[in-house]
């Protein structure tokens, strides 16, 4: 016996397709959101079962009479969506943060591709506590005599 007929009662069988809508998503999101702690999985799986339970029952079992629309049974889906949702999103954000760290902290190669000139990006703000580097055409710059062993250096200007 099928109870859905949505000429006849159109709210009893949008709620019992909207009851097994959330079920198939709740179960979709336990089954294969990776990531997510294991605790909001078994819970939306369970919470997928019992209401593709419940939709089946007032689909097939249900014989008429009086029945409650149960609002409220909607709110734990869309809770735990978001919050898988949520997870998933943050966990896709630390990776590519991990990923951007280690290109950060990877030693330097000088047979790496460079990337071209580009007069028009952001330049680094002036420092003035930093020295000035040596140029190898500045023709004033003073040239700094080798290292003598057992000699003490000369002070940088």
């Amino acid at each position: 016996m099928n109870n859905l007929d949505f000429s006849a009662e159109p709210l009893f069988s949008w709620y019992v397709v909207a009851l097994a809508a959330s079920g198939i998503l709740l179960l979709g999101l336990g089954a294969f959101a990776f990531g997510v702690k294991f605790l909001p999985r078994i819970l939306a799986i369970a919470a997928g079962i019992g209401l593709l339970y419940y939709a089946y029952y007032m689909a097939y079992v249900f014989e008429g009479g009086t029945y409650t629309l149960y609002y409220k049974l909607f709110v734990l889906p869309v809770l735990l969506i978001v919050y898988m949702v949520k997870a998933i999103v943050e966990r896709g954000n630390a990776k590519a943060k991990e990923k951007e760290t280690a290109q950060r902290m990877a030693p330097f190669n000088p047979n790496a591709p460079q990337a071209p000139y580009n007069p028009t990006a952001p330049q680094a703000p002036f420092n003035p506590n930093v020295p000035p580097q040596p140029v190898a055409d500045n023709p004033y710059a003073q040239p700094v005599p080798p290292a003598q062993p057992g000699q003490p250096q000369p002070p940088v200007a």
